[in-house]
Protein backbone atom coordinates (compact mmCIF):
# COMPACT_ATOMS: atom_id res chain seq x y z
CA UNK A 1 0.00 0.00 0.00
CA UNK A 2 1.77 3.18 -1.11
CA UNK A 3 1.90 5.97 2.13
CA UNK A 4 1.72 9.65 1.86
CA UNK A 5 4.97 11.29 2.92
CA UNK A 6 4.59 13.47 6.06
CA UNK A 7 5.01 17.34 4.77
CA UNK A 8 8.43 18.38 5.00
CA UNK A 9 10.15 15.01 5.09
CA UNK A 10 12.41 13.75 2.66
CA UNK A 11 11.52 10.29 0.68
CA UNK A 12 13.19 7.07 1.22
CA UNK A 13 14.74 7.09 -2.40
CA UNK A 14 14.61 9.79 -4.98
CA UNK A 15 13.42 6.91 -7.04
CA UNK A 16 11.21 4.97 -4.62
CA UNK A 17 7.37 5.20 -5.42
CA UNK A 18 5.46 7.48 -2.82
CA UNK A 19 2.35 9.65 -2.54
CA UNK A 20 2.86 13.10 -3.17
CA UNK A 21 2.37 15.28 0.09
CA UNK A 22 -0.39 17.34 0.64
CA UNK A 23 -0.02 20.64 -0.75
CA UNK A 24 -2.49 23.99 -0.19
CA UNK A 25 -4.28 23.38 -3.53
CA UNK A 26 -5.45 19.77 -2.02
CA UNK A 27 -6.98 21.88 1.66
CA UNK A 28 -9.45 23.85 -0.99
CA UNK A 29 -12.46 22.23 -1.01
CA UNK A 30 -14.43 20.59 -3.92
CA UNK A 31 -16.28 22.96 -6.12
CA UNK A 32 -20.34 21.57 -5.48
CA UNK A 33 -23.65 22.71 -5.96
CA UNK A 34 -23.75 24.40 -2.45
CA UNK A 35 -20.72 26.52 -3.38
CA UNK A 36 -22.00 27.82 -6.80
CA UNK A 37 -25.48 28.81 -5.52
CA UNK A 38 -23.34 30.72 -2.45
CA UNK A 39 -21.49 32.40 -4.67
CA UNK A 40 -23.97 33.46 -7.47
CA UNK A 41 -26.11 34.61 -4.25
CA UNK A 42 -23.03 37.20 -2.87
CA UNK A 43 -22.63 38.21 -6.62
CA UNK A 44 -26.13 39.23 -6.67
CA UNK A 45 -26.32 40.78 -3.30
CA UNK A 46 -22.85 42.80 -4.36
CA UNK A 47 -24.59 43.90 -6.87
CA UNK A 48 -28.12 44.85 -5.55
CA UNK A 49 -25.77 46.28 -2.74
CA UNK A 50 -24.38 48.84 -4.68
CA UNK A 51 -27.73 49.65 -6.82
CA UNK A 52 -29.25 50.25 -3.09
CA UNK A 53 -26.27 52.41 -2.00
CA UNK A 54 -27.09 54.35 -4.93
CA UNK A 55 -30.69 54.35 -4.52
CA UNK A 56 -30.17 56.06 -0.87
CA UNK A 57 -27.44 58.41 -2.05
CA UNK A 58 -25.01 56.28 0.23
CA UNK A 59 -21.86 58.27 0.56
CA UNK A 60 -19.05 58.01 3.39
CA UNK A 61 -17.39 61.30 2.44
CA UNK A 62 -20.78 62.96 3.96
CA UNK A 63 -19.66 61.78 7.13
CA UNK A 64 -16.51 64.12 6.55
CA UNK A 65 -18.31 67.42 6.91
CA UNK A 66 -20.70 66.09 9.72
CA UNK A 67 -17.89 65.53 12.24
CA UNK A 68 -18.23 69.40 13.18
CA UNK A 69 -21.83 69.36 13.58
CA UNK A 70 -21.63 65.75 15.84
CA UNK A 71 -18.45 67.33 17.81
CA UNK A 72 -20.93 70.11 18.54
CA UNK A 73 -23.80 68.01 20.10
CA UNK A 74 -21.10 66.24 22.05
CA UNK A 75 -19.57 69.46 23.42
CA UNK A 76 -23.28 70.29 24.56
CA UNK A 77 -23.89 66.96 26.09
CA UNK A 78 -20.27 67.07 28.10
CA UNK A 79 -20.19 66.80 31.03
CA UNK A 80 -22.35 64.01 31.61
CA UNK A 81 -25.25 64.90 34.51
CA UNK A 82 -27.80 63.13 36.37
CA UNK A 83 -30.41 65.75 37.59
CA UNK A 84 -32.56 63.08 39.69
CA UNK A 85 -30.59 60.26 40.78
CA UNK A 86 -33.40 58.55 42.61
CA UNK A 87 -35.81 58.94 39.74
CA UNK A 88 -33.34 57.65 37.17
CA UNK A 89 -32.67 55.02 39.21
CA UNK A 90 -36.34 53.77 39.91
CA UNK A 91 -36.48 54.10 36.19
CA UNK A 92 -33.81 52.01 35.72
CA UNK A 93 -35.45 48.99 37.84
CA UNK A 94 -38.55 49.21 35.93
CA UNK A 95 -36.59 49.47 32.71
CA UNK A 96 -35.03 45.74 34.23
CA UNK A 97 -38.19 44.16 35.50
CA UNK A 98 -40.26 44.93 32.26
CA UNK A 99 -37.57 43.27 30.09
CA UNK A 100 -37.41 40.29 32.22
CA UNK A 101 -41.18 40.16 32.24
CA UNK A 102 -41.91 41.10 28.42
CA UNK A 103 -39.62 37.88 27.95
CA UNK A 104 -41.33 35.74 30.57
CA UNK A 105 -44.76 36.71 28.69
CA UNK A 106 -43.18 35.85 25.49
CA UNK A 107 -42.10 32.00 26.77
CA UNK A 108 -45.37 31.42 28.47
CA UNK A 109 -46.71 31.87 24.71
CA UNK A 110 -43.32 30.41 22.46
CA UNK A 111 -43.43 27.37 24.20
CA UNK A 112 -46.97 26.04 23.46
CA UNK A 113 -47.01 27.88 19.71
CA UNK A 114 -43.63 26.25 19.31
CA UNK A 115 -44.89 22.54 19.76
CA UNK A 116 -47.99 23.63 17.03
CA UNK A 117 -45.23 24.62 14.94
CA UNK A 118 -42.64 22.39 14.94
CA UNK A 119 -43.21 20.08 12.02
CA UNK A 120 -42.66 16.71 14.34
CA UNK A 121 -44.72 18.02 17.19
CA UNK A 122 -47.88 19.74 15.40
CA UNK A 123 -50.93 17.81 15.64
CA UNK A 124 -51.68 18.56 11.47
CA UNK A 125 -49.82 20.12 8.47
CA UNK A 126 -52.79 23.17 8.69
CA UNK A 127 -52.06 23.55 11.86
CA UNK A 128 -48.25 24.09 11.61
CA UNK A 129 -48.80 26.68 8.64
CA UNK A 130 -50.65 28.42 10.75
CA UNK A 131 -48.59 28.69 13.84
CA UNK A 132 -45.86 29.70 11.45
CA UNK A 133 -47.77 32.66 9.68
CA UNK A 134 -48.79 34.04 13.58
CA UNK A 135 -45.11 33.91 14.78
CA UNK A 136 -44.32 35.75 11.23
CA UNK A 137 -46.48 38.46 12.04
CA UNK A 138 -45.58 38.77 15.53
CA UNK A 139 -42.00 39.27 14.12
CA UNK A 140 -43.29 41.93 11.37
CA UNK A 141 -45.22 44.01 13.54
CA UNK A 142 -42.26 46.49 15.49
CA UNK A 143 -42.18 46.89 18.97
CA UNK A 144 -43.00 50.35 18.61
CA UNK A 145 -45.78 50.08 16.78
CA UNK A 146 -47.23 47.33 19.48
CA UNK A 147 -45.81 49.56 22.27
CA UNK A 148 -48.53 52.95 20.67
CA UNK A 149 -51.54 50.74 19.84
CA UNK A 150 -51.41 49.11 23.71
CA UNK A 151 -50.21 52.38 25.07
CA UNK A 152 -53.99 53.65 23.42
CA UNK A 153 -55.87 51.50 24.65
CA UNK A 154 -54.21 50.79 28.46
CA UNK A 155 -53.17 54.24 28.98
CA UNK A 156 -49.67 55.30 29.86
CA UNK A 157 -47.58 53.22 32.07
CA UNK A 158 -45.23 49.88 32.18
CA UNK A 159 -47.95 47.66 30.82
CA UNK A 160 -48.18 48.80 27.54
CA UNK A 161 -44.17 48.18 27.37
CA UNK A 162 -44.63 44.76 28.54
CA UNK A 163 -47.12 43.41 26.21
CA UNK A 164 -45.21 45.27 23.40
CA UNK A 165 -41.92 43.18 24.44
CA UNK A 166 -43.72 40.21 24.92
CA UNK A 167 -45.82 39.78 21.75
CA UNK A 168 -42.72 41.05 19.57
CA UNK A 169 -40.68 38.85 21.20
CA UNK A 170 -42.47 35.91 20.36
CA UNK A 171 -41.89 36.69 16.56
CA UNK A 172 -38.00 35.43 17.55
CA UNK A 173 -38.20 32.89 20.50
CA UNK A 174 -41.23 30.46 19.24
CA UNK A 175 -39.40 30.14 16.12
CA UNK A 176 -36.10 29.46 17.52
CA UNK A 177 -38.02 27.25 20.35
CA UNK A 178 -39.93 25.48 17.17
CA UNK A 179 -36.31 25.11 15.33
CA UNK A 180 -34.74 23.38 18.46
CA UNK A 181 -37.89 20.90 18.35
CA UNK A 182 -37.14 19.94 14.78
CA UNK A 183 -33.92 19.56 15.60
CA UNK A 184 -33.92 16.80 18.40
CA UNK A 185 -33.59 13.05 18.48
CA UNK A 186 -36.45 10.85 17.58
CA UNK A 187 -34.72 7.87 19.60
CA UNK A 188 -36.57 8.85 23.18
CA UNK A 189 -39.92 9.81 22.14
CA UNK A 190 -39.93 6.36 20.39
CA UNK A 191 -38.67 4.84 23.63
CA UNK A 192 -41.45 7.18 25.86
CA UNK A 193 -43.76 6.01 23.52
CA UNK A 194 -42.96 2.20 23.69
CA UNK A 195 -43.83 2.63 27.80
CA UNK A 196 -47.49 3.24 26.72
CA UNK A 197 -47.16 7.06 27.76
CA UNK A 198 -49.39 9.37 26.50
CA UNK A 199 -48.65 12.19 24.00
CA UNK A 200 -47.72 15.21 26.86
CA UNK A 201 -45.63 12.76 28.93
CA UNK A 202 -43.61 12.10 25.73
CA UNK A 203 -43.57 15.93 25.22
CA UNK A 204 -42.44 16.45 28.74
CA UNK A 205 -40.08 13.19 29.25
CA UNK A 206 -38.41 12.88 25.31
CA UNK A 207 -38.90 15.98 23.95
CA UNK A 208 -38.06 19.24 26.74
CA UNK A 209 -35.03 17.61 28.29
CA UNK A 210 -33.66 17.39 24.86
CA UNK A 211 -34.78 21.46 23.84
CA UNK A 212 -34.10 23.16 27.47
CA UNK A 213 -30.47 24.23 26.86
CA UNK A 214 -31.41 26.31 23.47
CA UNK A 215 -34.17 27.71 24.64
CA UNK A 216 -32.50 28.59 28.19
CA UNK A 217 -29.77 30.12 25.99
CA UNK A 218 -32.80 31.50 24.09
CA UNK A 219 -34.67 33.39 27.07
CA UNK A 220 -31.02 34.41 28.34
CA UNK A 221 -30.34 36.22 24.77
CA UNK A 222 -34.17 37.66 24.52
CA UNK A 223 -33.49 39.61 28.08
CA UNK A 224 -30.27 40.98 26.36
CA UNK A 225 -32.44 42.60 23.53
CA UNK A 226 -35.59 43.35 25.78
CA UNK A 227 -33.85 45.92 27.96
CA UNK A 228 -32.18 47.39 24.53
CA UNK A 229 -36.04 47.69 23.48
CA UNK A 230 -37.13 49.09 26.57
CA UNK A 231 -35.03 51.90 26.24
CA UNK A 232 -37.24 53.05 23.09
CA UNK A 233 -40.61 52.44 24.21
CA UNK A 234 -40.16 54.92 26.60
CA UNK A 235 -40.22 57.58 23.52
CA UNK A 236 -43.91 56.70 23.45
CA UNK A 237 -45.00 56.60 26.84
CA UNK A 238 -44.68 52.77 27.41
CA UNK A 239 -42.52 52.82 30.64
CA UNK A 240 -38.87 52.95 31.52
CA UNK A 241 -36.03 54.96 31.49
CA UNK A 242 -36.02 55.69 27.86
CA UNK A 243 -39.22 58.24 28.81
CA UNK A 244 -36.95 60.42 31.51
CA UNK A 245 -34.34 60.50 28.04
CA UNK A 246 -37.17 61.55 25.98
CA UNK A 247 -37.91 64.37 28.21
CA UNK A 248 -34.22 65.21 28.15
CA UNK A 249 -33.60 65.61 24.18
CA UNK A 250 -37.05 67.47 24.42
CA UNK A 251 -35.85 70.04 26.70
CA UNK A 252 -32.86 70.43 25.03
CA UNK A 253 -31.13 69.50 28.36
CA UNK A 254 -28.08 67.40 26.34
CA UNK A 255 -25.79 67.02 29.44
CA UNK A 256 -28.58 65.27 31.24
CA UNK A 257 -28.99 63.54 28.08
CA UNK A 258 -26.15 62.31 28.01
CA UNK A 259 -26.10 61.18 31.87
CA UNK A 260 -29.01 59.09 31.09
CA UNK A 261 -27.18 57.32 28.33
CA UNK A 262 -23.99 56.40 30.32
CA UNK A 263 -26.33 54.76 32.74
CA UNK A 264 -28.01 52.43 30.23
CA UNK A 265 -24.76 51.41 28.44
CA UNK A 266 -23.20 50.67 31.64
CA UNK A 267 -26.58 48.57 32.46
CA UNK A 268 -26.62 46.59 29.41
CA UNK A 269 -22.98 45.70 29.32
CA UNK A 270 -23.45 44.56 33.06
CA UNK A 271 -26.19 42.28 31.35
CA UNK A 272 -24.30 41.25 28.78
CA UNK A 273 -21.61 39.96 31.18
CA UNK A 274 -23.72 38.76 33.44
CA UNK A 275 -25.84 36.78 30.21
CA UNK A 276 -22.51 35.21 29.27
CA UNK A 277 -22.02 34.13 32.64
CA UNK A 278 -25.46 32.34 33.63
CA UNK A 279 -25.11 31.00 29.70
CA UNK A 280 -21.65 29.44 30.56
CA UNK A 281 -23.28 28.40 33.80
CA UNK A 282 -26.25 26.46 32.83
CA UNK A 283 -25.57 25.19 29.62
CA UNK A 284 -22.31 23.69 31.09
CA UNK A 285 -22.45 19.49 29.33
CA UNK A 286 -20.09 18.93 32.54
CA UNK A 287 -22.45 19.97 35.10
CA UNK A 288 -24.74 17.27 33.65
CA UNK A 289 -22.44 14.58 34.47
CA UNK A 290 -23.04 12.88 37.91
CA UNK A 291 -26.76 12.32 38.74
CA UNK A 292 -28.48 13.08 41.99
CA UNK A 293 -30.62 10.51 43.27
CA UNK A 294 -33.96 10.96 41.87
CA UNK A 295 -37.10 10.64 43.68
CA UNK A 296 -38.88 7.45 43.24
CA UNK A 297 -41.58 7.54 40.17
CA UNK A 298 -41.87 6.78 36.77
CA UNK A 299 -38.75 5.49 34.94
CA UNK A 300 -39.32 8.04 32.33
CA UNK A 301 -38.66 11.19 34.18
CA UNK A 302 -35.13 12.49 33.56
CA UNK A 303 -32.44 12.20 36.25
CA UNK A 304 -32.00 14.87 38.61
CA UNK A 305 -28.24 15.96 37.32
CA UNK A 306 -26.13 18.60 39.22
CA UNK A 307 -27.00 21.22 36.11
CA UNK A 308 -30.86 19.98 36.08
CA UNK A 309 -30.89 21.21 39.44
CA UNK A 310 -29.21 24.30 38.93
CA UNK A 311 -31.31 24.96 36.26
CA UNK A 312 -34.11 24.63 38.83
CA UNK A 313 -32.73 26.87 40.81
CA UNK A 314 -32.14 29.49 38.51
CA UNK A 315 -36.04 28.83 37.27
CA UNK A 316 -37.30 29.27 40.85
CA UNK A 317 -35.29 32.78 41.37
CA UNK A 318 -36.60 33.71 37.80
CA UNK A 319 -40.35 32.67 39.15
CA UNK A 320 -39.59 35.12 42.43
CA UNK A 321 -38.14 38.12 40.43
CA UNK A 322 -41.35 37.84 38.09
CA UNK A 323 -43.39 37.65 41.21
CA UNK A 324 -41.87 40.70 42.75
CA UNK A 325 -41.38 42.61 39.80
CA UNK A 326 -45.07 42.42 39.20
CA UNK A 327 -45.85 43.68 42.62
CA UNK A 328 -43.16 46.74 42.84
CA UNK A 329 -44.59 47.82 39.38
CA UNK A 330 -48.16 47.28 40.16
CA UNK A 331 -49.21 45.55 37.52
CA UNK A 332 -53.07 44.26 37.79
CA UNK A 333 -52.86 41.13 34.86
CA UNK A 334 -56.38 40.89 34.31
CA UNK A 335 -56.16 44.66 32.88
CA UNK A 336 -56.08 43.47 29.26
CA UNK A 337 -58.62 41.14 29.91
CA UNK A 338 -60.76 43.59 31.39
CA UNK A 339 -60.00 46.37 28.79
CA UNK A 340 -60.15 43.37 25.93
CA UNK A 341 -62.85 45.81 24.07
CA UNK A 342 -60.25 48.58 24.10
CA UNK A 343 -57.70 46.75 22.53
CA UNK A 344 -59.95 44.89 19.72
CA UNK A 345 -61.07 48.34 19.16
CA UNK A 346 -57.93 49.82 18.74
CA UNK A 347 -55.75 46.80 16.66
CA UNK A 348 -59.40 46.14 14.93
CA UNK A 349 -58.25 49.64 13.17
CA UNK A 350 -55.80 48.13 11.23
CA UNK A 351 -58.10 46.60 9.14
CA UNK A 352 -58.81 46.88 6.07
CA UNK A 353 -56.16 48.04 5.01
CA UNK A 354 -55.71 50.98 2.89
CA UNK A 355 -53.49 53.03 0.52
CA UNK A 356 -55.33 55.41 -0.92
CA UNK A 357 -53.76 58.40 -2.64
CA UNK A 358 -50.40 57.32 -0.87
CA UNK A 359 -49.50 54.71 -3.34
CA UNK A 360 -46.49 56.31 -5.09
CA UNK A 361 -45.19 57.57 -1.50
CA UNK A 362 -45.70 54.14 -0.24
CA UNK A 363 -43.98 52.42 -3.25
CA UNK A 364 -40.84 54.69 -2.82
CA UNK A 365 -40.40 53.96 1.01
CA UNK A 366 -40.66 50.82 0.48
CA UNK A 367 -37.77 50.49 -1.61
CA UNK A 368 -35.88 52.95 0.81
CA UNK A 369 -36.32 50.70 3.73
CA UNK A 370 -35.05 47.52 1.50
CA UNK A 371 -32.47 49.98 0.78
CA UNK A 372 -31.43 51.13 4.14
CA UNK A 373 -31.84 47.02 5.28
CA UNK A 374 -29.60 45.89 2.41
CA UNK A 375 -26.75 48.24 2.61
CA UNK A 376 -27.18 48.48 6.49
CA UNK A 377 -26.75 44.38 6.79
CA UNK A 378 -23.96 44.08 4.06
CA UNK A 379 -21.80 46.94 5.00
CA UNK A 380 -21.99 46.26 8.44
CA UNK A 381 -21.22 42.26 8.07
CA UNK A 382 -18.07 43.16 6.09
CA UNK A 383 -16.32 43.64 9.31
CA UNK A 384 -18.99 41.83 11.82
CA UNK A 385 -17.36 38.57 10.14
CA UNK A 386 -13.74 39.14 10.71
CA UNK A 387 -14.46 40.34 14.11
CA UNK A 388 -16.78 37.72 14.95
CA UNK A 389 -13.76 35.34 13.63
CA UNK A 390 -11.56 36.76 15.67
CA UNK A 391 -13.66 36.88 18.86
CA UNK A 392 -13.95 33.09 18.57
CA UNK A 393 -12.00 31.14 20.74
CA UNK A 394 -11.41 28.28 18.91
CA UNK A 395 -10.09 30.48 15.98
CA UNK A 396 -8.72 33.81 16.90
CA UNK A 397 -4.18 33.89 17.02
CA UNK A 398 -4.32 34.55 20.71
CA UNK A 399 -5.82 35.16 23.78
CA UNK A 400 -5.44 39.34 23.79
CA UNK A 401 -7.38 39.36 20.40
CA UNK A 402 -10.21 36.68 21.58
CA UNK A 403 -10.55 39.37 24.34
CA UNK A 404 -10.02 42.90 22.39
CA UNK A 405 -12.70 41.74 19.79
CA UNK A 406 -15.01 40.82 22.58
CA UNK A 407 -14.90 43.88 24.23
CA UNK A 408 -15.25 45.62 20.74
CA UNK A 409 -17.98 43.91 20.13
CA UNK A 410 -19.81 44.29 23.28
CA UNK A 411 -19.39 47.70 23.15
CA UNK A 412 -20.89 48.53 19.98
CA UNK A 413 -23.73 45.92 21.44
CA UNK A 414 -24.36 48.09 23.89
CA UNK A 415 -25.24 51.79 22.18
CA UNK A 416 -28.83 51.54 20.74
CA UNK A 417 -29.95 52.09 17.22
CA UNK A 418 -32.07 54.98 17.87
CA UNK A 419 -28.95 56.82 19.69
CA UNK A 420 -26.68 56.21 16.91
CA UNK A 421 -29.59 57.21 14.33
CA UNK A 422 -29.61 60.69 16.40
CA UNK A 423 -26.25 60.78 16.23
CA UNK A 424 -25.94 60.31 12.55
CA UNK A 425 -28.91 62.77 12.18
CA UNK A 426 -26.86 65.08 13.80
CA UNK A 427 -23.73 64.74 11.66
CA UNK A 428 -25.34 64.16 7.83
CA UNK A 429 -29.06 65.62 8.40
CA UNK A 430 -32.41 63.76 7.94
CA UNK A 431 -32.71 60.76 5.86
CA UNK A 432 -32.21 57.18 4.60
CA UNK A 433 -28.35 57.28 4.80
CA UNK A 434 -28.35 58.13 8.83
CA UNK A 435 -30.60 55.23 8.84
CA UNK A 436 -28.29 52.86 7.08
CA UNK A 437 -25.43 54.28 9.11
CA UNK A 438 -26.63 53.79 12.88
CA UNK A 439 -27.99 49.93 11.87
CA UNK A 440 -24.77 49.48 10.12
CA UNK A 441 -22.82 49.82 13.06
CA UNK A 442 -25.56 47.96 15.43
CA UNK A 443 -24.89 45.53 12.69
CA UNK A 444 -21.33 45.24 13.29
CA UNK A 445 -22.30 44.09 17.15
CA UNK A 446 -25.08 41.79 17.05
CA UNK A 447 -23.53 40.01 13.73
CA UNK A 448 -20.57 40.22 15.05
CA UNK A 449 -22.17 37.92 17.81
CA UNK A 450 -23.30 35.47 15.95
CA UNK A 451 -20.51 34.82 13.98
CA UNK A 452 -18.29 34.31 16.75
CA UNK A 453 -20.81 31.95 18.87
CA UNK A 454 -21.57 29.80 15.22
CA UNK A 455 -17.53 29.84 14.70
CA UNK A 456 -17.26 28.33 18.64
CA UNK A 457 -19.47 25.47 17.93
CA UNK A 458 -18.38 24.11 15.10
CA UNK A 459 -16.91 20.16 15.37
CA UNK A 460 -12.95 20.96 15.89
CA UNK A 461 -11.60 17.55 14.14
CA UNK A 462 -11.72 19.69 10.36
CA UNK A 463 -9.04 22.26 12.08
CA UNK A 464 -7.11 20.05 13.70
CA UNK A 465 -6.72 18.08 10.34
CA UNK A 466 -5.73 20.95 8.77
CA UNK A 467 -3.21 22.05 10.97
CA UNK A 468 -1.78 18.45 11.27
CA UNK A 469 -0.81 19.21 7.39
CA UNK A 470 1.17 21.86 7.97
CA UNK A 471 -1.42 24.56 6.96
CA UNK A 472 -1.28 27.86 9.00
CA UNK A 473 -4.18 29.96 10.22
CA UNK A 474 -5.45 30.91 7.09
CA UNK A 475 -5.30 27.96 5.94
CA UNK A 476 -7.50 26.92 8.46
CA UNK A 477 -9.77 30.04 8.19
CA UNK A 478 -10.21 29.60 4.58
CA UNK A 479 -10.44 25.34 4.58
CA UNK A 480 -11.81 24.29 7.59
CA UNK A 481 -13.36 27.15 9.63
CA UNK A 482 -15.50 29.07 6.60
CA UNK A 483 -16.50 25.70 4.24
CA UNK A 484 -18.19 24.50 7.86
CA UNK A 485 -19.58 28.08 8.78
CA UNK A 486 -20.57 29.43 5.61
CA UNK A 487 -24.18 28.02 5.97
CA UNK A 488 -25.03 29.19 9.45
CA UNK A 489 -23.17 32.48 8.44
CA UNK A 490 -25.29 33.00 5.71
CA UNK A 491 -28.22 32.02 7.36
CA UNK A 492 -27.42 35.04 10.51
CA UNK A 493 -26.88 37.41 7.29
CA UNK A 494 -30.77 36.97 6.13
CA UNK A 495 -31.62 36.91 9.60
CA UNK A 496 -29.39 40.56 10.15
CA UNK A 497 -31.15 41.91 6.93
CA UNK A 498 -34.73 41.03 7.94
CA UNK A 499 -34.22 42.29 11.89
CA UNK A 500 -33.09 45.59 10.01
CA UNK A 501 -35.60 45.93 7.89
CA UNK A 502 -37.98 46.15 10.85
CA UNK A 503 -35.64 47.92 13.13
CA UNK A 504 -35.61 50.62 10.33
CA UNK A 505 -39.17 50.84 10.98
CA UNK A 506 -38.13 52.44 14.65
CA UNK A 507 -35.52 54.32 12.86
CA UNK A 508 -38.01 56.87 11.48
CA UNK A 509 -39.13 57.98 14.80
CA UNK A 510 -36.05 60.20 14.60
CA UNK A 511 -36.33 61.30 11.18
CA UNK A 512 -33.85 58.56 9.12
CA UNK A 513 -35.67 57.38 6.39
CA UNK A 514 -37.34 54.54 5.32
CA UNK A 515 -41.12 53.48 5.73
CA UNK A 516 -41.15 53.86 9.47
CA UNK A 517 -41.30 57.30 8.77
CA UNK A 518 -44.35 56.60 7.28
CA UNK A 519 -45.79 54.15 9.62
CA UNK A 520 -45.27 56.55 12.63
CA UNK A 521 -46.98 59.43 10.97
CA UNK A 522 -50.03 57.32 9.93
CA UNK A 523 -49.64 56.33 13.80
CA UNK A 524 -49.17 60.02 14.89
CA UNK A 525 -52.31 61.27 13.07
CA UNK A 526 -54.46 57.98 13.69
CA UNK A 527 -54.22 56.70 10.12
CA UNK A 528 -54.64 53.20 11.33
CA UNK A 529 -55.55 51.68 7.94
CA UNK A 530 -52.35 53.23 6.12
CA UNK A 531 -49.89 51.47 9.33
CA UNK A 532 -52.20 48.31 8.79
CA UNK A 533 -50.90 48.44 4.82
CA UNK A 534 -47.75 49.12 5.87
CA UNK A 535 -47.39 46.59 8.48
CA UNK A 536 -48.93 43.84 5.79
CA UNK A 537 -45.57 44.72 3.53
CA UNK A 538 -43.42 44.22 6.03
CA UNK A 539 -45.06 40.81 6.82
CA UNK A 540 -44.90 39.72 3.25
CA UNK A 541 -41.12 40.97 3.29
CA UNK A 542 -40.32 39.16 6.51
CA UNK A 543 -41.94 36.15 5.28
CA UNK A 544 -40.21 36.25 1.84
CA UNK A 545 -36.73 36.24 3.72
CA UNK A 546 -37.84 33.75 6.48
CA UNK A 547 -38.56 31.19 3.17
CA UNK A 548 -35.46 31.89 2.04
CA UNK A 549 -33.36 31.30 4.62
CA UNK A 550 -35.21 27.68 4.72
CA UNK A 551 -34.15 27.07 1.57
CA UNK A 552 -30.57 27.30 2.36
CA UNK A 553 -30.73 25.67 5.59
CA UNK A 554 -32.58 22.44 3.45
CA UNK A 555 -29.64 22.70 0.58
CA UNK A 556 -26.87 22.05 3.15
CA UNK A 557 -28.28 19.53 5.04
Amino acid sequence: MKTATKPGAEPASSTGNHAPAITNDALRPPFSRERFVLCSGFAAIAGLTVLSARQIDFDLRALGGGFDDVANLLERMLPPELDDPPRVGELLVETLMMALLGTVLATLISVPLAFLAASNTTPHPAVHHAARMVITMCRAIPDLVFAVLFVRALGIGVLPGILALGLHSVGMMAKLFADAIEQIDEGPREAVRATGAGRLTELVSAVLPQVTPAWIGTFIYRVDINLRTSVVLGFVGAGGIGFALQDALRGLMYQSAMGIILVILLIIAAMEYLAVGLRRTLLDPASDGAAVPAVPGPSVRPPWTKGRTIRGLCAAATVAAVVLSVIHLDIDPLAPVKQFGDLVSVFGRLLPPSVEGLQDELLKAVGETLAIGLVATTAGAALAVPVGILAARNVSPSEYIYHSARVFILAVRAIPELILAVIFVAAIGLGPMAGAMALGVGTIGFLGKLVADSVEEIPGGPLEAVRATGGGWWNVLFSAVLPQALPQLTGHWLYMLDVNIRTSTVLGIVGAGGIGFLLMESVRTLNFDVAGSVILIIFIIVFAIERLSAWIRRLFR
